[in-house]
């Protein structure tokens, strides 16, 4: 896991310790068991557990314990709370509405009226005080780079590029009208509406030599990082969702769009207008052929296509013999 400073990019609003949980979700708690008072620190992740933080765990997750740390679960599962051995766990009756209060207590964020950031004008472009770019990067027209980005050496954005809430590494170009970090589209099914739309404090991390093409979108994740991995090409009018990491090498024709919490392995190649449902994991070395649409997980070394997306040489069995019936 890259471990990033979360404040660097989302000031903390107000310090929250351990016995505050009960008076900021009093509405939503159904029972609760706090015996170790602390001040929360962070947010966890099943990916990436941190110390004096808070850990959301939805229905049907494994009830993991994490015996080493200082952890507060949060759950709606009535199981992972009755089986529980942390000293701090609260069931509530809406785990979507608990991580927004939580998070929109300990941090400003960009969809919330009060985040603030501060920007000198260089080249038409409006680049935040507190982001770090390195000298020898080339900023074009009409640029937007916000709080706590981070571009390496040898990097070139070109014009109305909008980058926040990301680290770039070096070597990398991105191209016109694209936005790098925006927040993701997360949501429960169950409250519809935009204004239960999740807070995303998380990052994008783009490692090095990556090329991205022009109207592009990569969203920030939720809590830890959407990832572009080393040495990968992707082309205009592709959509990345968050939580979504892709390996090295990878390249990514137009119109693509990879929904959220999706893992693709290295040496991906996907060809134009594809599709990708979300929480799936795609091996290394995969082909997708263009206008497909993946729904199922792709073991390593396959080529695939159509709708549903399957082995390759099943689908022209399947044309071939539509054709025949014809």
């Amino acid at each position: 896991m890259f471990n990033f400073d979360r404040y660097q990019f989302y000031p903390k609003n107000k310090i929250l310790y351990v016995n505050q949980l009960d008076k900021i979700l009093s509405s939503l708690i159904i029972k609760k068991l706090l015996q170790n008072n602390y001040e929360i620190n962070e947010i966890s992740s099943l990916e990436n557990i941190i110390d004096k933080s808070i850990l959301f765990l939805n229905k049907g997750v494994s009830n993991i314990q994490f015996l080493n740390k200082n952890l507060v679960v949060i759950t709606d599962d009535q199981e992972i709370f009755n089986h529980s051995s942390y000293q701090n766990i609260i069931l509530v009756n809406n785990i979507n509405n608990a991580f927004n209060i939580v998070i929109n207590h300990m941090y400003y964020h960009e969809d919330n009226l009060e985040f603030h950031d501060e920007f000198i004008q260089y080249n038409n472009s409006s680049i935040s005080k507190f982001s770090n770019i390195d000298n020898s990067v080339k900023i074009g027209n009409n640029c937007v780079i916000g709080r706590g980005v981070k571009i390496g050496s040898n990097s070139i954005i070109k014009n109305n590029v909008v980058i926040k809430n990301s680290i770039l590494s070096k070597n990398i170009i991105i191209s016109d009208n694209t936005t790098i970090g925006c927040t993701g589209f997360g949501f429960d099914l169950s409250k519809m509406g935009s204004s239960n739309l999740n807070p995303h404090v998380g990052i994008v991390y783009i490692d090095d030599y990556v090329n991205i093409g022009s109207n592009c979108t990569i969203d920030r994740a939720k809590i830890d990082i959407t990832s572009i991995g080393k040495n990968s090409m992707i082309d205009n009018l592709v959509h990345i969702a968050h939580n979504v990491k892709l390996g090295k090498n990878g390249c990514i024709a137009a119109q693509t769009g990879i929904s959220g919490s999706t893992v693709l392995g290295n040496n991906l190649i996907v060809g134009g207008q594809s599709g990708f449902a979300g929480h799936l994991s795609v091996g290394d070395n995969v082909v997708v052929a263009a206008k497909s649409g993946v729904t199922k997980n792709i073991k390593s070394n396959s080529v695939v296509a159509g709708f549903p997306a399957i082995d390759i040489k099943e689908w022209k069995k399947k044309i071939i013999k539509s054709r025949k019936n014809l």
